[in-house]
């Protein structure tokens, strides 16, 4: 069975007023009407970053009602938005078991929906194929040095990151970019106070998300060095030491043998955590790791407890002032990320000895940045790059069958693999969710 309408639907983002992206532009709209005459039928929204009128423009219908058998999303759509036997492709946050998603998964079953999840779109090497995650990056960082001048605002230091503005005050990431390259001259220039010397910001992490991190970064002055050159690291007030953490940093065989990727992967239990060897050291931390609970974690609350108040250097000095957490699991790799934020709200201090959360830069215990919906504060450029990438991808969902038999369906083995729900049921990749599904619904 061919998919006889060549008509998508694009749904509207609901799930949080910052939500302002798009999974297509209107520029790639044009394009799939004119190259491939698919039609787009478009959800109105007052907050989306490109408004009705520039769908119409383009020549898509702007309507309440998408009749269309192909539904393109952003985040999780609620249950209550799926029709009979669609197919729907979007970012559904379910392939962890994550509970809060489990009821809009079953009801997608009971509707005989197809589930296409961006999330999964990967290419032989798994590596993902379409993310937003280079401006979850971007965003994440520029967030956590913001966060950063303003803690050492707080503690007396007057530093030029105080100079770096909230993502959502800038209206480009090529403005963002000058603004940190001012601040970067004049880092240069005037240094840190020596207090804060040396500065190392560690990267946890080497993907899309990694990428944009040290995008913003390369535009401050920068001096990239290894994990092990931390422990003899030098004060230099006029320089930001990075560090990039690969996985053979953050673990080791508890047998004592050698470090192996692809055995790390198969076999985590035979690891152990090593990387809070490295916490005394960093002024502030990026996480931009996947994680599943079967991973060690980079933070523990336990280490924050027996170690946060150890002095450095001076009473008001601590070690990890910031961490950047953009990967955003909640108690995950980062353990004292206790709750997710928003961006008019993006960061709070975690007390290790209370554990308690306390909004803002003020408190005993670091500051965590922990807004899981960041290219959203850059939702014209993310979209425009998220889409450019898509669109190449929807004349496949159009060509392929879809018989009874999943096995039958002749999409690309990438989009495929992708496919969480077929016609209601899991695919076999996907069958581990049954155990989610029964446990917590």
């Amino acid at each position: 069975m061919l998919i006889m309408e060549q008509r998508i639907g694009i749904r509207r983002e609901d799930k949080s007023e910052w939500e302002r992206r798009a999974p297509l532009v209107p520029e790639d709209v044009a394009l799939l009407d004119s190259k491939h005459s698919i039609e787009v039928v478009v959800q109105p929204s007052h907050i989306r970053v490109f408004t009705d009128e520039e769908y119409k423009e383009v020549g898509a219908e702007v309507r309440e009602d998408l009749n269309a058998p192909v539904i393109f999303g952003v985040k999780e759509m609620p249950p209550d938005f799926f029709e009979r036997d669609k197919i729907y492709v979007f970012f559904s946050h379910t392939i962890k078991g994550q509970e809060y998603n489990m009821p809009m998964l079953k009801q997608m079953m009971n509707k005989g929906n197809t589930l296409i999840d961006y999330e999964c779109i990967e290419n032989g090497n798994g590596k993902r194929l379409i993310a937003f995650g280079k401006y979850a990056g971007i965003a994440g960082i520029v967030e956590s040095l913001w966060a950063a001048g303003k803690r050492f605002e707080w503690k007396g230091y007057s530093t030029p990151l105080t100079h770096i503005k909230r993502v959502l005050d800038y209206h480009s990431v090529s403005e963002l970019e000058k603004d940190c390259s001012k601040v970067g001259r004049e880092i240069i220039q005037d240094g840190l106070p020596n207090e804060l010397a040396p500065f190392v910001i560690g990267v946890a992490g080497y993907g899309n998300v990694s990428s944009g991190v040290q995008e913003v970064l390369s535009y401050l002055p920068v001096k990239e060095i290894e994990p092990d050159e931390l422990f003899e690291l030098k004060d230099n007030s006029h320089t930001f030491y990075k560090v990039v953490f690969k996985e053979e940093h953050i673990v080791q065989r508890k047998d004592g043998g050698s470090f192996d990727l692809q055995d790390y992967y198969d076999n985590p239990e035979h690891y152990k955590g090593v990387f809070s060897k490295y916490l005394p050291y960093i002024t502030v931390l990026i996480n931009a790791i996947y994680w599943e609970e079967k991973y060690p974690r980079l933070v523990t609350k336990e280490w924050l407890k027996e170690n946060y108040k150890k002095k450095v250097k001076d009473p008001q000095a601590y070690p990890l002032q910031v961490v950047g957490d953009i990967s955003c699991d909640i108690e995950g790799a980062i353990q004292c990320t206790v709750e997710c934020t928003e961006p008019e709200n993006p960061v709070y201090v975690y007390n290790p000895e209370s554990g308690k959360i306390q909004f803002g830069v003020e408190g005993e215990g670091p500051v965590i940045m922990a807004v899981d919906i960041l290219p959203s504060e850059l939702p014209r450029e993310s979209s425009i790059y998220f889409s450019h990438i898509l669109k190449g991808f929807i004349p496949d969902v159009f060509k392929a069958s879809y018989p009874d038999d999943f096995e039958g369906c002749t999409l690309p083995d990438f989009l495929k693999k992708a496919v969480i729900l077929y016609k209601g049921k899991l695919t076999p990749k996907y069958e581990y969710l049954k155990d989610y599904l029964q446990r917590r619904l």
